[in-house]
Parts: structure tokens; C-alpha cells; sequence
């Protein structure tokens, strides 16, 4: 019988996130510090409208790049936010989460054989999307003692004659690293001189402590080379809705919507009408969301310095990245005997990329009483690798 699968997805390996959850489900008095999902409910004003569009039976396909209220809202909610002017009707589309986004941009863009530079630790989907659109993912390694920050320096060192894209993961999952503005200032320089473009994903971006979230496509002379991903699933505890959104010049978000057309048709109708209500009273929620997440950041942070883990400290997102060096055990191995021994399950940071080995990803987006709880498991479990010495 004739193979039935396609050589290039089977070599794709399956998300390393995945692994310790499985796992996990099977086993009792787990605490799992692992998945990236805010533990709010959506806000109930969001979620009353969507209720409402059921009951007035808007359960119909909205146009292929939805509905254009939302656009409209789309476009007022980034030039106030972040400076950004983008025509709805042309230039901004709706998409079935921010990861279809990302998928979106590589098929449009890519032509095979062309390089695709992503730094790691990052988002697990930007590797294997790059695969799938016949590109050539080009890693660059993010450095701890640079508070995992894209620096210049690096990004030259990894530019050939076939790079095309810069992936910008920023702020940044799993790390928590953000970007300011001289940082993006500096890649800036080096997109325009090398005639690059820049897949900005931006889904953390209203999740920053500290400095205001800056995006790469305000810089003069980027709007045009950049298409920005956004949505809300973190900002708004919006996770299960499916919604996001891309926008960039006109002649590739065209592009992009042909695909979404033959193979989405649009994002669920119900929960764009629930988006429209998050975008024009929902800023009280996301800041009130936003302050709770910094809380238990400062806690977390708090608790690593009092029991000795090394941990620099990160001003976006809602994720840490302590370094288990120490311990002489891989992540795979730490994260897999924490779960075993203590039942917390953590995220190893080589399941973000293989520069992420020596570190953990553990999520905040949980209740301060689960925090303390988890902690006082972790720090028993280092205590007892520390006197194994």
C-alpha cells in the first residue's frame, strides 16, 4: 500500500508542551503551572454579547475578512494603543485565533527555499509553520545574561542573501522578555538595510509591566515592511473564542485572504460580536486582568530570590524562566521528577526551542493560592536535589 502521509509533516515533531499535560491528567492532586491561558473568566459584558448575537441569530458567515465593525474597532484600538494606522477594509483581517495569523503570513510570503528567522526561546508554532510553507527556519539564540532581548548583533550574524521574514516574538512566551523601544530601534535599522520583512506577533502586547508595549511597525520606515499579529485570547480571557487579527499593507493581507477564504471562510461569527464589545468597554478589564498578573510576577519573583533559583526578571506576558543549571538535570528530567514527585507540572524550556535547555517555563496566569501552593512543593523538591548534592 502507498505511504498515505506526507514525508514533511511526519518529520514535524509534535508541541513539547503537550507531553507533561497528558501525563498530568492521569494523576491526582496535580498542580499544573504549565498552560498559557489566562484563569479569568472572559468578562461577563464580552460574553453577554455574544450570548445576544445568538439570540438575535447572527449565526451567520460574516464576509471573509470580518465583520467590518469589528475591523473598524480593530483599527481605533491600535492607533490609540500603539500608533498604528491601518485602512479596515484593505488592510486588517480577522482570523481564527493568532495562529492562524502566523500560518497565513509564511504561505503568502514564502517561496520555497526562502530563510525565515526566528529567536529562540519562542512560541512553538513558528518553526513548524515556516516547514509547512516550504521555508527554511533559521534559528537565532537568545541569551539570559541579555534578559533574552534580540540584539543587533545577533540578528547580522544570522542574515544571509535568502533571508526574507524576522519573526518578532515580543513580549515574549516563554521568556517574558520584551523589547524597548531603542531595542526595535536597532532591528529597524538592520530590517531596512538587509530589505527584510517582520511577522510582529504582538498577542502579549496589552500584558507588559512596567514600560508601554511598543510595536516595531510604528518605527518610520516599518510599517510598510511588517505585518503586526494581534488578538484576544490573553487580554482579554478569550482564549476559547478563537479570534485574532493580522494587519499589514494591503497587497499581502489580499493574499493572506485568499487562503483564509478556501480554508477557513471566516472566523466564528458569534465571538466577533463579542470581540466588537471587548474593544469598545473592555479596557477596564484588561487592566484590571493586566495588575493582577503583575502581583503574582512580583511574587514569583519574590519566592525564587528567597529559595536561591536564578530568575531574571521579566516585564511582559504572563510566564517566568528559572534557570535549573544547578540541579545538573536536564529540563526534561527536572520537569518530568517534579511531576512525579510533587505532582506540579512545569513546561521544560526545551520544548521552546533546544536553547531553552537549563530552564523552566512556569505560567502565572494561575491564583496567587495555587502559586503558594505549587511553590512550596518546588522548593521541597530543590531542597531535597541540593542536599543530594
Amino acid at each position: 500500500m502507498r505511504n498515505p502521509l506526507s514525508d514533511k509533516v511526519v518529520a514535524i515533531k509534535p508541541s513539547g508542551i503537550r507531553k507533561f499535560f497528558d501525563i498530568a491528567s492521569e494523576m491526582k492532586d496535580v498542580i499544573s503551572l504549565g498552560v498559557g491561558e489566562p484563569d479569568f473568566d472572559t468578562p461577563w459584558h464580552v460574553r453577554d454579547e455574544g450570548i445576544y448575537s445568538l439570540e438575535k441569530g447572527r449565526t451567520f458567515y460574516t464576509s471573509n475578512s470580518g465583520l467590518k465593525e469589528l475591523r473598524e474597532e480593530i483599527s481605533r484600538y491600535l492607533g490609540r494603543r500603539y500608533q498604528l494606522q491601518y485602512d479596515p477594509i484593505h488592510e486588517i483581517l480577522v482570523t481564527v485565533g493568532g495562529s492562524e495569523g502566523i500560518d497565513l503570513a509564511l504561505r503568502a510570503m514564502l517561496n520555497p527555499g526562502d530563510e525565515v528567522l526566528i529567536p529562540e526561546p519562542c512560541y512553538v508554532s513558528y518553526l513548524p509553520c515556516v516547514v509547512l510553507a516550504d521555508g527554511v527556519p533559521v534559528t537565532i539564540e537568545l541569551k539570559e545574561e541579555n534578559e533574552f532581548r534580540l540584539t543587533k548583533e545577533e540578528l547580522l550574524e544570522k542574515i544571509t542573501d535568502k533571508t526574507k521574514i524576522l519573526v518578532l516574538p515580543f513580549p515574549n512566551n516563554p521568556t517574558g522578555a520584551v523589547l524597548r523601544r531603542e531595542d526595535l530601534e536597532a532591528i529597524a535599522e538592520v530590517v531596512i538595510e538587509k530589505d527584510l520583512f517582520v511577522l510582529s506577533d504582538e498577542i502579549y502586547s496589552e500584558l507588559t509591566y512596567g514600560e508601554d508595549h511598543v510595536s516595531i511597525a510604528s518605527l518610520p520606515g516599518m510599517w510598510e515592511r511588517t505585518l503586526t499579529i494581534n488578538g484576544f485570547s490573553k487580554s482579554y480571557a478569550m482564549t476559547g473564542w478563537r479570534l485574532g487579527y493580522i494587519c499589514g499593507p494591503q497587497e499581502i493581507v489580499a493574499q493572506m485572504t485568499k487562503i483564509h477564504q478556501f480554508a477557513i471562510m471566516c472566523a466564528p461569527t458569534t465571538a466577533q460580536y463579542a470581540a466588537v464589545e471587548a474593544l469598545k468597554n473592555g479596557d477596564g478589564d484588561v487592566a484590571m486582568m493586566r495588575e493582577a498578573y503583575n502581583q503574582r510576577r512580583r511574587f514569583l519573583m519574590h519566592e525564587f530570590e528567597r529559595m536561591g533559583l536564578k530568575c531574571f526578571e521579566p516585564f511582559g506576558a504572563f510566564y517566568v524562566f528559572p534557570s535549573i543549571k544547578e540541579f545538573g538535570l536536564s529540563s526534561d528530567e527536572f520537569a518530568m521528577r517534579l511531576l512525579e514527585e510533587e505532582h506540579v507540572a512545569v513546561v521544560p524550556g526545551t520544548a521552546f526551542g533546544e536553547c531553552g535547555e537549563g530552564f523552566l517555563r512556569i505560567s502565572y496566569a494561575y491564583s496567587i493560592e495555587a502559586l503558594k501552593a505549587a511553590l512550596a512543593r518546588i522548593e521541597r523538591f530543590i531542597e531535597r536535589l541540593r542536599a543530594q548534592g
